[in-house]
């Protein structure tokens, strides 16, 4: 229906026929269009554009608002038609720094133009336009086309990309790179969004395939692809035009007030003079035109003004009678009756949602409060909603009625994914520490070719202490994981054959079970107790989760849905809720205390700082301002008589939600009714107050919230001792916080805090160095001498850390100046302009933290990360920044995939006495000591499964026989280097081939290399084999096996106890041997049970072996 929005109602529109009629006769020339405000204007250009097929530009002051109106053609016109048109650079051209992201687009455009397309609308900003464009004819004779079925060697094709200035790379990620493996090339060209795979047959092209750079996986066929270089180097200066100069002459140019665009491209030309001291040389006449120059453009074509500008002048204009949508700050009743007024004055109203979750709820509210309302649910993307009095409608936007960010998307505005840096940090790299399971913490020597009975095979080389050298089969590789401990100390490696290590685990595994033990019982104790059981939801609540800023994550959702069904049932609940920074914990809390407030029960939020607690309070009262729900805080800043007051209050049950310090737990506090209690930051407190709170959890439902990131492993061993939210996923419609790298420059310094402070916001400015932070102090009070500065670091005590704190949060400084100390949990929504000083010193858990204390609200963030140019940094720290720069998104807990887990918090989950283990064995270890022992448990204490919800892999009955698989063979099994050339990516396919568990993901697996490297090499699919030779074995009972000079062995299981033994598999097995004489020998081996099969010369034929076996 979206299109017929505007084709249908639109085009009915007396002023835009008479618009069309005027344009139609007219070749050049100003026309002058009013009074049109939100999308009207997009729809406006849209149904004008649908009756006058040509090329239109539409040139919008700011860049957002030209990405908001390109978003809002998007969704009506489709993506083939429409075009986004930015500047090369990331800011301007006043600050250099080139955006790959930026020149795919802009020569996306160029190369549209130059193919001589007839219809189409390219919007674009005055950064962007006043930029110089490379020559159609330049830009034909730089172009390459590829066709599938064409002649072409890939010598050439090599010889090409070098002239091009193309680079050649292992893996291709990002524009002007390519990579060459076997007959199979990879390109990723400027004229593309994303890269593409060109599968040669000799020197003719096989096939032609676009791919995503993240996974390295086709996506589709293409019939044809052109190579085009990067056009903004300087060697394409000297033949470069104004881009009017590439629009034919029939265009039409749609201008959104042109005194201001020509104003503001003059002032950004002088101040590129004046940083070239003055001089106009020959080079900015070369790069950027004049506001004058692009005004004289514009008039050779037929133009259409629109906004303020269009004062006194002879031109014709088309006045329409629009105006926006009124602001209903979430009062439903309000909107109610706009509705009901434009229903009694004839006016039809339309609600566009983007979702159909949020018109769903719409629909909810409203048949709640007024069953009677009528409109048009619509689902498209809107940015700005109007009421159009000529035509009698109104059409609203869902996310201005919620107060919600509207997030635009751009095609093809690609960023380097995390996947691809993730990769690179958290894979294994020479000399870094690494755990085997069996043998303790070694350094990883990384991959080497042994020889095996005369064959070639590749092992993953150890070196242990005294330089004890181990070497690790690759299919063993689940034996080993990365190091993970505190950052901070260097582990010990240990000595190859003593029983140290072996000590060490078990004395790890009785602690483990001791406290999961007390977990499980304290777990089934609350399941057996009694508690409240509060009611379903009432329509207040749906118009409370209906107003949230943001859009609810699928986690989110989950995390909600899970903590009322909880507070539904009739024992108390305890449920973990574990999130990253700013992804939405707080909300379900308020959701929670919310609910538990309709039923007359009292919440209260246990907070570890005074800071947070009033931060905490502000967002509540915020949040529930609309709402019948008294809030307040009780801290150590209230007054002695304030305190009392409040006590007095909560007594009486006059305070609905109350929010504080340990205090809140101290004798003197009564509730009348408490009925949740919430707890941010569990680990914080100290034991006696943890004491306390175990006994109130006794029959209170719980809710605690943690920014310590769980990894998913460790989720399913803690499934049976906590109920657990996780939230992986940040909001969606969350700004990107805007990051830049740059040298130490006070310029930069000083225009950031000016224009933080002129929109009335507030800035951070982290500098970890306490002896220098006054100079810094200094340094800001005099390039910006009106602005008011405090510093916090961690020498300061702690009375007076939380006092500055506490007036920055209420306005009273403009910039904190601060060590890493505001790194946790530092929540200031109007503090949207970060500076990190010397941020190559910093990890990248601990900038994407800092990075997290801003873009809390629907405001632009910035970051700046301070630090001396690239090419003096380590590869490392060079890698680091680049990687937060180029995740500017809010990321899905970086920390979380990077450090798998942060060493502070992992203790903490199971008691804080964990962590020193930790650092001993490493995280990896642990994890799996943790499983073995809540399995034991299982076994030993006979508990049933209801009891330990461990939601691990679902296992078939016949694989849990065997716990640990080994296998040996002097077969060449491995991935050939002349298969796949990079050590890195080999060794990270081993690991993934590793953890493979079904033969669905096994067949996708080997799916992926054929895509990505060629067709498996004999030793690559014996490899593959093996992992099906794993399976089958272990359903038989066996514990390992030998293929070795053409003979197999089998053990089986070593337990002569195990219940395999007494098993129908064992009996069966035992039979089929029986049945092939000669060739098969089962015999006793000391406690062992051993079979061994002679003439197995393959791997396929041991596959074939145990297929008859089974």
């Amino acid at each position: 229906m979206n299109s017929n929005l505007v084709t249908g109602i639109y085009k009915k529109h007396l002023h835009i026929s008479e618009l069309v009629t005027h344009l139609s006769a007219i070749t050049a020339g100003k026309t002058r269009v009013r009074g049109l405000s939100g999308s009207s204007k997009a729809l406006t250009l849209a149904s004008v554009y649908s009756s006058i097929p040509s090329i239109y530009l539409v040139l919008i002051p700011e860049k957002e608002d030209a990405a908001y109106f390109s978003n809002d053609l998007l969704s009506v016109l489709g993506d083939e038609e429409v075009f986004f048109f930015p500047s090369a650079f990331k800011r301007s051209v006043l600050y250099g720094q080139v955006d790959p992201a930026n020149l795919v687009l802009r020569t996306e455009v160029l190369n549209f133009l130059s193919s001589g397309n007839k219809k189409g609308i390219i919007v674009t900003y005055p950064e962007a336009v006043m930029e110089k464009v490379i020559s159609a004819k330049t830009l034909k004779d730089n172009t390459f086309t590829i066709k599938k079925g064409g002649k072409l060697s890939i010598e050439f094709l090599e010889e090409l990309l070098q002239e091009y200035g193309f680079e050649r790379v292992d893996f291709v990620y990002e524009p002007g790179q390519y990579a060459i493996r076997g007959s199979i090339v990879d390109i990723f060209s400027f004229s593309s969004e994303k890269p593409f795979r060109i599968d040669f047959f000799g020197d003719e092209v096989d096939s032609l395939r676009s791919f995503n750079p993240d996974d390295q996986l086709s996506i589709e066929m293409m019939e044809k692809v052109t190579i085009i270089p990067d056009i903004s180097t300087s060697s394409f200066v000297e033949v470069s035009e104004t881009f009017a100069g590439l629009l034919p002459p029939d265009s039409i140019i749609w201008v959104e007030d042109m005194d201001f665009i020509i104003r503001k491209i003059n002032s950004i030309r002088e101040q590129v003079m004046q940083k070239n001291n003055g001089e106009i040389s020959l080079k900015t006449d070369d790069i950027i035109i004049s506001g004058k120059r692009l005004a004289d453009d514009i008039e050779k074509f037929r133009y259409v003004e629109t906004g303020i500008g269009t004062g006194h002048n002879d031109s014709p204009l088309f006045e329409f009678h629009t105006e926006p949508q009124p602001p209903f700050n979430k009062n439903f009743e309000l909107l109610a009756r706009q509705l009901e007024n434009n229903r009694n004055n004839g006016y039809e109203t339309i609600i566009v949602s983007e979702s159909q979750s949020q018109s769903d709820r719409l629909n909810d509210i409203f048949s709640e409060i007024s069953p009677s309302t009528q409109f048009k649910p619509l689902l498209m993307s809107l940015h700005g909603g109007f009421t159009d009095h000529d035509l009698k409608i109104a059409v609203y936007t869902d996310h201005q009625i919620f107060d919600r960010y509207h997030k635009f998307r751009i095609k093809g505005y690609f960023t380097r994914k995390e996947s691809v840096s993730l990769k690179e940090l958290t894979g294994l790299n020479p000399g870094d520490y690494v755990v085997h399971i069996d043998h303790g913490i070694g350094r990883f020597g990384g991959l080497e070719k042994i020889e095996v009975n005369g064959k070639i095979q590749e092992a993953i080389k150890l070196v242990y202490r005294d330089n004890d050298i181990l070497y690790v089969p690759i299919h063993s590789l689940h034996k080993i994981s990365k190091y993970k401990g505190s950052e901070s100390t260097e582990p010990k490696l240990n000595k190859l054959g003593s029983g140290s290590w072996l000590r060490l685990k078990e004395n790890a595994k009785k602690r483990v079970k001791d406290i999961a033990k007390d977990l499980i019982k304290l777990y089934a104790t609350r399941m057996a107790s009694p508690g409240y059981s509060f009611s379903a939801d009432s329509y207040l609540q749906q118009e409370l989760e209906a107003s949230f800023l943001y859009e609810d994550t699928p986690d989110q959702l989950t995390a909600t849905i899970d903590v009322k069904k909880d507070m539904e049932l009739s024992h108390p609940m305890d449920r973990l809720v574990c999130g990253d920074v700013g992804f939405g914990k707080t909300e379900i809390a308020i959701r929670a205390a919310f609910k538990a407030a309709a039923d007359g029960k009292q919440t209260a939020l246990l907070v570890p700082t005074t800071v947070l607690a009033y931060q905490h309070y502000r967002t509540f009262s915020e949040r529930l301002r609309d709402f019948p729900c008294n809030v307040e805080y009780l801290t150590r800043h209230k007054k002695p008589a304030e305190q009392k007051k409040i006590l007095e209050k909560l007594a009486n049950g006059q305070i609905d939600i109350i929010i504080g310090t340990h205090k809140l737990i101290g004798d003197n506090v009564k509730f009348k009714d408490l009925g949740l209690l919430i707890i941010d930051e569990e680990q914080r407190f100290g034991v006696a107050a943890k004491e306390k709170l175990k006994k109130i959890k006794a029959n209170v439902d719980t809710l605690t919230l943690t920014a310590t990131p769980i990894p998913r492993t460790l989720q399913f061993s803690l499934m049976g001792a906590r109920d657990l939210s996780i939230i992986n996923t940040p909001p969606p419609n969350r700004m990107p916080i805007f990051t830049e790298l740059h040298v130490f420059d006070e310029n930069i310094i000083k225009e950031g805090i000016e224009y933080e402070v002129s929109r009335n916001g507030q800035v951070f400015f982290i500098h970890n160095r306490i002896d220098t932070i006054y100079e810094i102090q200094q340094l800001i009070e005099r390039l910006c001498p009106n602005v008011k500065t405090a510093v916090v670091h961690g020498r300061m005590d702690g009375r007076t850390i939380e006092d500055t704190m506490m007036n920055f949060i209420r306005g009273d400084y403009d910039v904190l100046i601060a060590t890493t100390i505001i790194e946790s949990g530092l929540d200031i929504p109007n503090a949207n302009t970060i500076y990190i000083n010397d941020a190559h010193h910093f990890g990248l858990s601990e900038l994407h933290q800092l990075r997290g204390r801003v873009g809390r609200s629907n405001r632009k963030a910035f970051c700046y990360l301070l630090a001396p140019p690239l090419s003096s940094l380590t590869n490392e720290a060079k890698r680091r920044l680049k990687a937060i720069e180029e995740f500017s998104e809010l990321g899905s807990g970086f920390n979380i995939a990077l450090q798998d887990i942060d060493i502070r918090g992992s203790g903490n989950l199971l008691g804080s006495e964990q962590s020193g283990f930790i650092a001993d064995i490493g995280y990896e270890t642990y994890r799996r000591i943790l499983n073995e022992a809540i399995a034991e448990i299982k076994e030993t204490e006979g508990l049933s499964d209801s009891a330990i919800i461990t939601s691990s892999p679902p296992e078939n009955k016949s694989f849990q026989y065997v716990k640990d698989f080994q296998i040996e063979t002097d077969f060449e099994i491995m991935f050939p280097d002349e298969y796949i050339s990079n050590i890195s990516e080999r060794l990270a396919l081993y690991k993934e081939l590793n953890e493979v568990e079904t033969e669905e993901a096994l067949v996708n697996f080997e799916k992926k290399l054929t895509d990505r490297f060629g067709p498996l090499p004999p030793p690559a699919k014996s490899l593959l084999e093996i992992v099906r030779i794993k399976w089958a074995a272990s359903k038989l009972g066996m514990e390992k096996i030998i293929l070795k000079n053409n003979l197999m062995m089998a053990n089986f299981i070593s337990n002569p106890d195990s219940p395999f033994y007494r098993s129908e598999a064992f009996g069966s097995v035992m039979t089929k041997i029986n049945s092939v004489p000669g060739r098969m020998k089962v015999k006793q081996n000391g406690s062992k049970l051993v079979l061994s099969v002679t003439n197995v010369k393959s791997v396929d034929d041991a596959m074939q072996i145990l297929k008859q076996l089974s």
